[in-house]
């Protein structure tokens, strides 16, 4: 039933990013934004993670998820560093997410050619 729920959040966010690219005059760029702010908004509320409990992957996976991880990394760094942890939470929270996507794209550049346009 986990899968089932996670498959429906998950196909539900990327629903409605692909409504607001259809409908609306934002940019893929802006709406990717905004998800990441809606993300970190609603984790800094606690909504998210109710929604990740609920949800698993299926919250965690799309970039509302990465939001949620940066204010859930900010607020455990406030908690045991002070002030000072709200810059480096962020960062800490997010270290093996952000090193596997530079990885990825490293190994991508091996296997492909650059064209100019």
């Amino acid at each position: 039933m986990r899968f089932l729920w996670a498959f429906l959040v998950g196909g539900a966010l990327c629903t409605v990013g692909q409504i607001l690219i259809d409908k609306t005059k934002l940019t893929p760029a802006k709406i990717l934004v905004g998800y990441v702010i809606s993300g970190v908004i609603l984790g800094a509320f606690g909504v998210y993670d109710k929604l990740v409990n609920f949800a698993g992957s299926g919250a965690r996976v799309p970039l509302s998820g990465f939001g949620n991880l940066l204010a859930t990394g900010t607020r455990e760094a406030v908690i045991e560093r002070g002030l000072l942890g709200a810059f480096s939470g962020p960062l800490t929270a997010g270290a093996a997410g952000i090193m596997a996507a530079v990885l990825a794209g490293l190994v991508a550049s091996f296997f492909t050619k650059p064209k100019s346009k």
